[in-house]
């Protein structure tokens, strides 16, 4: 008997959109399917909102997520979104990534004056 198994590679990118300095952590990540992956997006500065998109190859950003309120924690099916409790940091976590979930993710603050 002969057992065939396939391993799927999932790639995930991270960019960060925004007029402060904002850094994302990793960069770049290759997974295999079933891991789970968390993103991290830091600033030194405060944000009234941190978005969360996620953008295919030959596509626009689309909106994943709007967190406003320190310390809010946002689920989405696999996916779960925190903003911390200072409104300076926020993460993106993936449970059981699947190959659906490859992509270029992004984190934008905005802050209000």
């Amino acid at each position: 008997m002969v057992l065939k198994f396939s391993v799927s590679i999932l790639w995930i990118q991270l960019a960060w959109v925004s007029t402060q300095q904002l850094e994302q952590s990793p960069w770049f990540l290759s997974i295999q399917e079933g891991e789970n992956f968390t993103a991290y997006c830091n600033s030194s500065s405060v944000f009234t909102s941190l978005q969360w998109y996620r953008q295919d190859p030959g596509e626009g950003p689309v909106l994943l997520v709007r967190l406003v309120t320190g310390g809010e924690v946002k689920k989405q099916k696999r996916l779960t979104f925190q903003f911390g409790d200072a409104r300076k940091d926020s993460s993106l976590h993936i449970t059981a990534t699947q190959p659906g979930d490859t992509g270029l993710y992004l984190c934008a603050g905005a802050q209000c004056s």
